[in-house]
């Protein structure tokens, strides 16, 4: 389950050979999963302090706040390595929808498993 859990990471350190083998630029690399990581452990920083809160208002304010947040960091990211090379940004922007994908798909799969079932009446 860990492995599924963490998939997109997976997928990450697999596409290195893929792009060197391809010689797709590893600028967009570095860019995509540099942005990748670095939004994962902001989520899951975030996340355990989300789940930490005791109000309601704090909780969706540090999550919405953490989705805004990732996703402005990711769009910056691929938009700087565009800049500096078309190619970069376009492999950096396919890169994160790749990984996009993976972990979304993972995280709607996983979520009925994740659920506190302490609450539900026996």
């Amino acid at each position: 389950m860990l492995a599924l859990r963490y998939l997109d990471i997976v997928i990450l350190i697999l596409a290195l050979p893929v792009f060197l083998a391809a010689d797709l630029p590893m600028l967009g690399y570095a860019a995509g999963a540099g942005a990748w990581l670095v939004q994962r452990a902001i989520q899951i920083v975030l996340n355990r302090k989300a789940a930490a809160a005791e109000d309601p208002r704090t909780v969706v304010g540090i999550t919405a706040g953490s989705m805004f947040g990732r996703a402005w960091l990711v769009a910056l990211t691929i938009f700087a390595a565009g800049l500096e090379d078309n190619d970069a940004g376009l492999a950096a922007a396919v890169l994160v929808i790749v990984l996009f994908t993976a972990y979304f798909t993972v995280s709607m799969i996983m979520r009925p498993f994740q659920q506190d079932h302490s609450e539900q009446p026996s």
